[in-house]
């Protein structure tokens, strides 16, 4: 029996500027868009560790986005499982073309909220 890599629907929450406060800072809203096909992956202890002492982020997962996904996904929320999450760094992209399965970009989560 053949078995295939299956990613799973994720929300993720597109940010819109409203406005600005009156400290002349953006307002903006939130507005959820399932995304189909996302790959949910543990990050190495390495990798946590990493985070934590390059940009004081305690990494909880990376997530896979599919190729062609046109969505905005820096410092973002998402939410998974249950829980929210939020997107912090910039995406990484490969080469659509070059790369065999369905994935060409990884963004790293932080866990959001209590």
């Amino acid at each position: 029996m053949a078995r295939f890599i299956k990613g799973m629907p994720i929300t993720l929450y597109e940010r819109t500027q409203t406005g600005v406060d009156g400290f002349n800072q953006p307002i903006y809203t939130e507005t959820p868009v399932v995304v189909e096909n996302v790959l949910v992956g543990e990050p190495s202890t390495d990798d946590i560790t990493n985070d934590l002492t390059m940009y004081g982020k305690h990494l909880a997962y990376t997530l896979a986005i599919p190729k062609g996904d046109a969505h905005d996904w820096t410092d973002v929320h998402v939410e998974f499982w249950g829980e929210r999450f939020r997107t912090y760094g910039a995406p990484t992209q490969g080469i659509e073309d070059n790369i065999p399965l369905d994935w060409n970009k990884k963004v790293k989560v932080e866990r959001y909220g209590g």
